[in-house]
């Protein structure tokens, strides 16, 4: 396939226009073992340059597809290219489920994995969280398995990998058995209770969103996702009253395309993201960022971007403020804090974004915040590496598995530098 070769936002035009679609793992192999340089590519819903490259894209959506469930074990082996969309309901008649989703359920799976994302809830980890074993298409072509049981720290530093180490062919996944949930959605929490009662807030569900637009001195949503049986607050909790009818996060959009609300149960992959299956996810024509502190800091965060509402409410369709757990993978958000994320979502004009990002990101700065590593940020690499110590022994494991550095691009060169 040729043509011009852009992200879902449009916002990144990729420097190959040439993108494979191998029809096996075979296939791919000779591609891999054949490049100077090569990246793979999910659904393209990275906001960031992440994916690009100067040599050869490469799609999995055209590998055999693999749901291979292991009731006895508990987890889930996939091939990299599957979308929680179509592994979810799967799991679900097999009486399973994941523990986590992403809000949109139409994004590559193991793209979600390598670059960090997480889902939301004060006791869930990120989605890479899940991932007990890896099988992967290295440098020279050969295909290796790696497990957490086998040598659980170097697995730690393989997980969330940027695309570095190689490409991923399919996952093994941990799961829990299938559960029911519902979503509550309130409006209108006053700034004030936010601050005084973040904690109480954030775990008042399995998990919690809380959404602002910087227009006021009140959140315009909170989303409860609480387990089936859980009693949601009354309907004047903190301030907020209870939302009658179903609501979209972004002011003005309709709700048809988000997951079901008003109290009604229903299964786990139907009401963790915050949209449908098959439905233009959040606000379609935007940019995103997102900036992750530790928890103890999320109320300090919140007030020295409040500060700077005046530049931000123009340029916001919304922002979202999620929990998750820390977690023990070197490149993770996430690494060793609880955090609590600020995820952007801009209009879709990339230079004001960008005019805007290094104001926030020196708000940020007091707090260690930790970008996305697939989202528009522009933090310094002198900054953001001290941030992750163990950044020094990822870049040596990237030199002992690519040397050559076939699966670098220029983002790795600029964030993740490797000197033979």
């Amino acid at each position: 396939m040729t043509g011009q070769l852009t992200n879902w936002a449009g916002n990144v035009t990729f420097h190959s226009r040439q993108l494979h679609r191998p029809a096996s793992v075979g296939e791919l192999r000779r591609l891999v073992a054949s490049a100077d340089r090569i990246r793979a590519i999910g659904t393209g819903h990275s906001f960031s340059p992440i994916a690009d490259t100067r040599g050869e894209i490469v799609s999995l959506s055209g590998l055999p597809p693999v749901i291979e469930i292991d009731t006895g074990r508990g987890g889930v082996t996939i091939s990299a290219g599957l979308r929680y969309g179509q592994l979810a309901p799967r799991l679900h008649a097999a009486g399973r489920a994941l523990r986590n989703l992403a809000s949109l359920p139409d994004v590559c799976i193991a793209g979600a994995v390598v670059t960090g994302t997480h889902g939301s809830g004060d006791t869930n980890g990120s989605l890479a969280t899940a991932v007990s074993a890896i099988e992967l298409v290295t440098a020279e072509g050969d295909i290796s398995w790696l497990s957490r049981d086998g040598d659980p720290d170097r697995f730690a530093g393989m997980v969330v990998a940027l695309g570095a180490l190689g490409i991923i062919t399919r996952l093994t996944l941990d799961t829990v058995p299938a559960f029911d949930a519902r979503q509550d959605v309130y409006e209108n929490l006053p700034v004030s209770e936010l601050a005084a009662h973040f904690g109480e807030i954030t775990s008042r569900a399995y998990s919690v969103s809380l959404f602002t637009d910087w227009r006021g001195p009140r959140l315009r949503q909170v989303w409860l996702k609480s387990t089936a049986g859980d009693t949601p607050p009354a309907a004047g909790w903190l301030g907020a009253s209870r939302a009658a009818r179903p609501r979209h996060p972004v002011p003005g959009k309709p709700p048809a395309t988000c997951t079901q609300q008003l109290g009604v149960s229903g299964p786990w992959h139907e009401r963790l993201p915050h949209f449908r299956t098959g439905c233009t996810p959040s606000a379609g024509a935007e940019l995103q960022s997102e900036y992750l502190v530790a928890r103890e800091h999320a109320v300090e965060a919140f007030r020295a971007l409040d500060e700077m509402r005046d530049k931000l409410a123009p340029l916001t369709q919304i922002t979202e403020i999620r929990t998750v757990a820390a977690d023990e993978l070197w490149l993770s958000p996430s690494y060793r804090r609880d955090c609590a994320g600020f995820h952007f979502t801009w209009i879709s004009d990339a230079r004001a974004v960008g005019s805007v990002l290094p104001e926030v990101e020196a708000a940020l700065a007091p707090f260690g915040a930790r970008p996305h590593w697939g989202k528009l940020f522009a933090v310094s690499p002198a900054a953001l590496a001290t941030r992750y110590p163990r950044l020094d022994d990822f870049r040596q494991l990237a030199l002992d598995l690519d040397p050559a550095g076939k699966f670098r691009n220029e983002m790795l060169d600029r964030y993740v530098p490797v000197h033979a």
